[in-house]
């Protein structure tokens, strides 16, 4: 028996020698390939941290150049401001520059690296000192002998030959650090491809390794195991045996068996308790009593529970005891995975244990011995084994996924090639086949007007128009010269002959066949139109910008000057580069008036209004039309009166973007009002000389009114330039886009309003000097004052003023020009509208004096004149005060009236009561009522405008509130005799003229006073008397849904303002030869009688 246990140990020992010497081998095998790894790495990261300091530094150098480059612009741009202005501080730049050129280029000798590239700087070193030598000797020119000997030097163009050599050696040198740069790129990607490379084939060794080395540790534990058993249930059988055999010498043989026992329990690997039947503890070994934290002295005797204290892993509660089962039922246990044992000492591991009964000769069970050990080194390697192996899994998903999208990019790629806008088209660069097409997309073939099939193989330059065959050439030469070259413009010819423009980019390049030459074809035709129209329209709006008869500043939304035109430089003495992105309009106008202007508008609008810009600008931002005097002061100090009229620039979205000021120099009439000034005192402290300061003032008057006139008619000159090409502007080809649209309605609602100033003052100038004619004829005054009424309604609803016109009961003919007491009239209404008060109210009535006389009133509820008001009234360009408050007005309209009633035979008068309002009032001659005139009705139509004779004529009605409008659409249809147009000012009385007169065709504008034309549509189309007429919308709704939305209500046709001529003629045409055929085929419907 103790041989047996000898050669066990021996055997057992050998075994746990080879198997520490493979896992101590496998280990050591692991460390050295993490070495291994590590160390690779290092020296790959190593490589990429030089590769990307080597790019830093390219890229400070290339930085470093287009700093040179741009300080030697900045000194070239100071001398030619200088040259040109000889303004000393435009040097400021160029001294600041000069002398850090020589020190930035020594810092690019020494940052580069590259022989190629110090040979550009050698080449630029002196170039850059002649530069300098130009520049200086130019500025000292300018100095000495003034501009034309520096521009004379400037012209030889010595300056701008040195400078395209100074930027062709610095892009040379910017070229050769890019293509190192590009160098330094790749070898960057190779190091990190070669690093991702070394990562993989680390990961993947590693993996490896650690599996086998698991496989080996798991192999062996289990070989292990099974020998301890087998020795242990070997020694268990000896042991009985001689306690059989030596029962007598029961002590020595009990020493022997417990001495045995020991041995055993010392050296087995795995921990042991054993339990009597009670399960209580009898026996610990040492490995027992290590991670039970119990001794056997300290365990012996209690429950195994107590000391084999265990818990399930995830819930923590405790675990079934294996004891318990086998002495139970007598069969041997296995516990669970995922058990912890707590020791005594709150120490915790992983174990895995069994449990087998201990039985007596019998059977009986007489108690238990459980075996375990410590498995957390087991499961945690599983448990790395079980990661690595999901890391696995995941990277392989990641790289079939790659794949397809690869796949997919590729097939996309082909797809976008043929599909993409430009045109593709691959060249040879082979001796024998040099500029042959190999390969083009289909939009290549289809711009060149060729089959795809037939494209290939032709010759590129068969393609390329006579024009631009030179640029061709230069750009194949310069791309065979350096592998690169800009894109260019040319024309080339489709397979038709049909030119057309092309945008050419060309790469050289290597592919199967050799050397080849990739282009791309771009279609820039309509580009070029489009260039070419705006800078035609650009000329012409230039040419009206820069007319010197006015003043056009230009601003941003904060006041800022952005465009100063050539008549405000000359009317203000400074130049644009002055001002521009400089200073305000306030910074030139007089501060006090600013001042003064800011606190009247205040008290007006009742809100603070600080001076400056604001001030100037206030009404226009708000949407109120603002023309105002304002003292101005040139660059000399010196001022002048201008006349100011401002207007808000707004973008598509509505919000301001600047201001436009129109100013034009009212010093003549400031001159003309302070001479009839000193002529009015020398007449009153003159008496005595009466007759002759009379006879001074008529000539100076008739000298005064020769002058306006002359003035106005020099104004209209150019205003008629300004009107003109802004509507040639507006309607060309291609039309202009919405924020020009906004501009050029400003630049025309500025341009009639000043035309209708110069109008007044050229009016007073011909009745002054007698030239006047009027046209007398028989003018029934309800037609006039029904017109008056509805063209001064819109400015009354602005201003929330009350209209009350009295009609008349019996007609009222006067002898009168029909045109000039429509002017009157609506001169007085506007004034009684313009000087009222907020809610106020005016009133027309007709007063017959005598019966051969009627007085026409006009009455408003404004504050009233006072007597010494009265007395100046009918003085020419005395507004009484109101030129200091935002009101508009010239101060001769009453004038103009006055002049017109006593040249018509009439009278003009006024009676006025401070803070109760004033009347004004017309006397004209009654005459008998014409025969030929047809008795007036209920209908709205101007019986003047009705047909003479049998023949009906065809009847278009015009709905419409904008009396300028009204006039366009009369004037077009003054071109058709045959048709007669019908108006109404609004929805509801064009509703009663449609059922009155049935017109063949409507024209209806959308926003209408009252109710819109929508709901006017709406209106006719239930009414069968007038349902089947016609309705054309004529608005300024253009946008696309508004119109979309006219044509789904029912309009026949939708037009948009401004009017296209042709496009309106057109589709009225259409519209009456509709209402002709459904007037046809109804009357055809009507039975006979």
């Amino acid at each position: 028996m103790a041989i047996g246990n000898k050669d066990a140990g021996r055997s057992e020992g050998s075994f746990l020698v080879k198997a520490t010497h493979k896992t101590l081998a496998g280990f050591v095998a692991a460390l050295l390939l993490v070495a291994l790894g590590v160390v690779l790495s290092l020296w790959t990261f190593r490589q990429i941290e030089e590769a990307a300091a080597v790019r830093k530094h390219t890229f400070a150098v290339i930085t470093d150049a287009n700093r040179f480059l741009s300080a030697l612009t900045d000194a070239e741009t100071g001398q030619r401001g200088y040259l040109l202005t000889g303004d000393e501080s435009f040097l400021d730049r160029y001294m600041a520059n000069r002398d850090r050129l020589s020190g930035r280029l020594q810092d690019l000798r020494h940052l580069t690296l590259l022989p190629a590239a110090q040979k550009h700087l050698d080449a630029v070193a002196p170039l850059t000192e002649a530069k300098l030598a130009e520049m200086s000797q130019s500025i000292e020119l300018r100095r000495q002998q003034g501009m034309p000997a520096a521009l004379a030097l400037v012209r030889s163009g010595q300056g701008k030959s040195l400078m395209d050599s100074i930027r062709s050696e610095m892009l040379g040198f910017i070229e050769t650090e890019e293509n190192l740069l590009a160098q330094r790129e790749a070898e960057f990607q190779s190091e990190m491809r070669r690093m991702f490379s070394l990562i993989v084939a680390a990961t993947l060794l590693a993996l490896l390794f650690a599996i086998a080395f698991a496989w080996l540790i798991h192999r062996q534990t289990q070989q292990r195991f099974k020998d301890l058993l087998h020795l242990e249930t070997r020694n268990l059988l000896e042991i009985q045996e001689g306690m059989n055999r030596q029962l007598q010498q029961a002590n020595i043989a009990l020493g022997d068996r417990e001495e045995k026992l020991a041995v055993t329990l010392d050296s087995i690997g795995d921990a042991v308790i054993a339990t009597d039947a009670e399960a209580r503890v009898t026996l610990l070994n040492p490995v027992a009593e290590q991670l039970t934290g119990w001794t056997q002295a300290q365990a012996v005797g209690l429950p195994v529970g107590e000391v084999f204290h265990i818990v399930n892993q995830k819930t923590r509660e405790p675990a079934t005891l294996p004891v318990i089962e086998t002495l139970a039922q007598g069969t041997i246990q296995g516990m669970a995975n995922h058990t912890i044992l707590i020791a005594r000492d709150g120490r915790e591991c992983d174990i895995a244990d069994s449990c087998a009964p201990i039985r007596e000769r019998n059977g009986q069970v007489v108690g238990a011995v459980l075996v375990f050990r410590n498995v957390s080194d087991d499961y945690a390697l599983q448990h790395a084994l079980e990661v690595q192996q999901v890391e696995l899994e995941m990277q392989n998903e990641e790289l079939i996924q790659s794949q397809a999208a690869l796949e997919t990019s590729r097939l996309r790629y082909f797809d976008l090639y043929d599909l993409s806008p430009v045109g593709y088209c691959t060249l040879s660069e082979s001796a024998a086949n040099s500029g042959l097409i190999l390969e083009a997309n289909l939009t290549a073939a289809t711009l060149l007007g060729v089959a795809r099939g037939t494209l290939v193989g032709q010759a590129f330059t068969r393609f390329i128009s006579r024009e631009g065959a030179d640029t061709f050439y230069l750009l194949r030469k310069k791309l065979g010269e350096t592998g690169a070259a800009p894109p260019c413009e040319l024309q080339m010819v489709r397979q038709d002959g049909t030119p057309f423009w092309v945008r050419l980019e060309a790469t050289a390049t290597q592919d199967d066949s050799g050397s080849v030459t990739r282009i791309v074809i771009s279609d820039i035709s309509s580009r070029k139109q489009v260039e070419e129209a705006l800078y035609k329209a650009g000329a012409l709006q230039r040419a009206i910008f820069n007319s010197a008869n006015f003043s056009s500043i230009a601003t941003d939304a904060s006041g800022v000057i952005q465009i100063f035109n050539v008549g405000a430089e000359r009317m203000l003495g400074y130049a644009a580069i002055d001002v521009v992105n400089k200073i305000t309009p306030a910074d030139i106008s007089d501060p006090q008036e600013v001042i003064e202007r800011a606190q009247a508008l205040s008290v007006e609008l009742e809100r603070p209004i600080a001076p400056g810009f604001e001030a100037l600008v206030f009404k226009a931002s708000r949407g109120i039309e603002d023309i105002y005097e304002l003292t101005c002061i040139r660059k000399d100090g010196s001022r002048f009166p201008a006349l100011v009229s401002v207007t808000a620039l707004r973008d598509a979205q509505n919000s301001i973007i600047g201001y436009l000021l129109i100013g034009t120099d009212n010093t003549a009439r400031k001159r003309v009002e302070a001479e009839r000034a000193r002529l009015d005192q020398v007449l009153q402290d003159k008496n005595v000389e009466l007759e002759r300061a009379r006879i001074v003032a008529e000539k100076a008057n008739l000298a005064k009114s020769e002058f306006l006139s002359s003035m106005s008619h020099e104004l209209r000159t150019p205003l008629g330039a300004i009107l003109g090409f802004a509507q040639l502007i507006e309607s060309g080809t291609p039309l202009p886009t919405p924020s020009q649209n906004k501009s050029i309605a400003q630049i025309l609602k500025a341009g009639w309003y000043l035309l209708e100033l110069i109008n007044e003052i050229l009016d007073l100038a011909q009745i002054e000097s007698g030239k006047l004619s009027l046209s007398m004829e028989p003018v029934a005054l309800s037609e006039v004052l029904s017109e008056c009424e509805a063209m001064i309604e819109p400015q009354a609803k602005t201003r929330g003023i009350r209209l009350a016109f009295e009609h008349f009961e019996m007609p009222c003919f006067v002898q009168a020009d029909r045109t000039r007491v429509k002017q009157v009239l609506i001169n007085l209404l506007s004034n009684a509208i313009k000087y009222n008060k907020v809610d106020g109210s005016v009133s027309v009535t007709g007063t017959l004096i005598d019966p051969d006389l009627i007085r026409i009133s006009v009455r408003d509820s404004g504050a009233g004149l006072s007597a010494e008001q009265l007395a100046q009234l009918f003085i020419p360009f005395n507004r009484l005060g109101q030129e200091e408050k935002d009101t508009e007005g010239t101060g001769i309209g009453l004038v103009v009236s006055k002049r017109l009633i006593e040249w018509m035979g009439g009278k003009i008068g006024v009676e006025s009561t401070l803070g109760e309002g004033t009347v004004f009032w017309i006397e004209l001659n009654l005459i008998p009522e014409p025969q030929v005139l047809a008795p007036p009705d209920e209908t709205l139509v101007p019986e003047h405008l009705l047909p003479e004779g049998a023949a009906p004529l065809r009847t278009l009605l015009y709905v419409e509130d904008n009396p300028a409008n009204l006039m366009l659409v009369e004037d077009l249809v003054a071109r058709r005799p045959d048709i007669l147009l019908l108006s109404a000012p609004d929805g509801y009385r064009g509703i009663k003229i449609a059922r009155d007169t049935v017109p063949d065709v409507i024209l209806m504008d959308i926003n209408l006073p009252g109710i819109s034309g929508l709901q006017a549509l709406k209106i006719l189309a239930e009414d069968p008397a007038t349902a089947h007429i016609p309705v054309i919308a004529l608005s300024a709704n253009a946008i696309p849904r508004d119109i979309e939305k006219g044509l789904e209500a029912g309009f026949f046709r939708y037009l948009t303002k401004p009017i296209k001529v042709a496009e309106f003629m057109s589709t009225l045409d259409v519209a009456l030869q509709f209402a002709t055929t459904e007037r046809n085929n109804a009357a055809n419907k009507e039975p006979a009688c």
